[in-house]
């Protein structure tokens, strides 16, 4: 039996403050109306997009990281 200090599901300790899913260089092209993931790509060469991370040979985004991207970007436009 769980005591109320105990989280219920023990893998909710295990994932901290992880996001549920790390989105996709698709998910990026999907949310902001690219013309393709090569755009993602040259966005990482630049070093001007989001930050992402890779996994093997996939390339993650962490939603919290493209969010304060997305908020910046919506800054300096407001600001120009």
């Amino acid at each position: 039996m769980a005591t109320n200090d105990e989280p219920a599901d023990p893998r909710a300790t295990l994932r901290g403050g992880l996001p549920d899913r790390y989105l996709t260089p698709e998910d990026l092209v999907t949310m902001f109306s690219l013309p393709s993931v090569d755009t993602v790509y040259q966005w990482r060469r630049k070093r001007i997009g989001p930050t992402g991370f890779r996994v093997g040979r996939y390339l993650r985004f962490n939603p919290a990281a493209v969010r304060a991207w997305e908020d910046e970007q919506t800054a300096l436009d407001d600001a120009a």
